[in-house]
């Protein structure tokens, strides 16, 4: 089969000639940067007799743990609630659907760029009433230089490898024919990237003393980025 036809799903490699012969490399490069955004979740419970009294403490609640996390300001940059619900619990025995108490759940996720008051909402926040706390999971921010650096970096790895070459051969680089840019891989995005892992379960905020903030110590975050390149040579002398 001709290799140009249109019947060949696979691309025409740009195969070089005597005149200008072709190098192809490619280049990577690794970063490890320190996080920009932590992220965490709070699940806000309440339990009660009926559906009503569920949800006037879940309602209670869920203000209290919003106003707290609002009153860091510019340290939490992104505040979401996500899922709510109200479920009823039916009694083990007994006939028919006989319901013994409603649970009541909300959702909420923060995302925080000072960590150093990270440590101290974490804890504030499992210090109350039927709130559990998850996380801190570490990131970077989609636009963040890491990754323009990393880009730049493997585009200098490819042009020095291309060059290695081409002076084994006692020759030199003539034109860049092609860069093609295969990626670069950020970290993978919450949940699966999990860097100190804190969770944390609170029944009760009865007590006199407040609870210590924890000492949360960042992920490193890693990047990784490749790019293919084409290079015309100036035709070495074999």
């Amino acid at each position: 089969m001709d290799p140009a036809s249109p019947q060949d799903p696979r691309p025409a490699l740009p195969y070089g000639t005597a005149d200008a012969p072709r190098v192809a490399v490619r280049g990577e490069a690794h970063l490890e940067v320190d996080p920009e955004i932590a992220r965490i979740g709070i699940t806000v419970a309440s339990r009660g007799k009926d559906r009503r009294s569920a949800l006037d403490d879940l309602t209670r609640r869920n203000a209290a743990a919003l106003d707290l996390i609002k009153s860091y300001g510019d340290a939490v940059e992104r505040l979401e609630t996500g899922a709510f619900s109200i479920t009823p619990e039916l009694k083990e025995r007994g006939r028919g659907e006989r319901i013994h108490a409603h649970h009541g759940r909300v959702h909420i996720t923060a995302e925080l760029t000072d960590f150093t008051a990270l440590g101290e909402l974490t804890t504030r926040l499992a210090d109350l009433e039927l709130t559990r706390v998850d996380g801190p999971w570490w990131t970077l921010r989609p636009d963040s230089p890491a990754h323009r650096e990393a880009r730049r970096q493997a585009v200098k790895e490819a042009v020095q490898r291309a060059r290695e070459y081409a002076d084994a051969l006692g020759t030199t680089l003539a034109a860049l024919v092609e860069l093609a840019d295969i990626g670069a891989e950020a970290p993978q995005p919450y949940p699966q990237t999990a860097g100190a892992r804190m969770r944390s379960m609170a029944y009760a905020a009865e007590a006199e003393d407040t609870a210590a903030p924890l000492d949360l110590e960042p992920q490193r975050q890693h990047v990784h980025a490749q790019v293919n390149a084409r290079f015309t040579m100036t035709p070495p002398r074999l």
